[in-house]
């Protein structure tokens, strides 16, 4: 059986929730980011005793065709922004298009129907946050950040950062804030 839970967007998450499903004596076959292969079918009433215990740490449960196309979207943004090595040509649509093997519009308004913002707000909030996390580190340049995560240039990056953040990159990092969104908040 499949399971599609919401807001694992990292291997902590993956570990997390293979605790809980370990407590509920469920037998997995495997986890990854967002979902969760169990050997038996699980019944209703073990569904809603996992969606309990999910929800302590954070998590969810995906249950329409919508809400677990949309974890997967995130999911696929969260692991391409990770990576650091976003193209500058990059095309948010045509990545998502091919991911899904549906048309971006499709994908695109099933997610703000579901999320309230659009596919690019989103994308733009997760590199954001990822810039932030990469200027804290203080491993990479911003030209190499700016590189890294397709952006055209600096000031581009820049920009995007401002509008989101409120202050510069040099700013952010100059005060040594860690003014983070956790990536499940996003």
């Amino acid at each position: 059986m499949q399971i599609y839970i919401k807001n694992m967007v990292c291997d902590r998450c993956i570990a997390a929730v293979s605790n809980i499903l370990d407590l509920l004596d469920v037998k997995l076959e495997k986890v990854q980011l967002g979902v969760v292969e169990t050997v038996n079918e699980l019944s209703h009433q073990d569904l809603d005793r996992l969606e309990q215990e999910l929800k302590t740490q954070g998590f969810g449960l995906l249950r329409s065709q919508a809400e677990i196309l949309t974890g997967q979207v995130k999911n696929e943004i969260v692991l391409l922004i990770a990576g650091l090595d976003i193209a500058e040509d990059f095309l948010l649509s045509g990545f998502l298009s091919a991911r899904f093997h549906k048309h971006y519009t499709a994908i695109s308004k099933t997610f703000s129907q579901q999320e309230n913002t659009t596919l690019e707000q989103y994308f733009i909030h997760q590199k954001v946050e990822k810039v932030k996390e990469l200027l804290l580190y203080g491993e990479l340049t911003l030209t190499e950040i700016s590189g890294r995560l397709g952006y055209k240039s600096v000031q581009h990056l820049s920009s995007q950062f401002r509008n989101i953040t409120g202050s510069s990159p040099t700013d952010f990092k100059s005060q040594n804030r860690s003014g983070r969104i956790p990536l499940d908040k996003i």
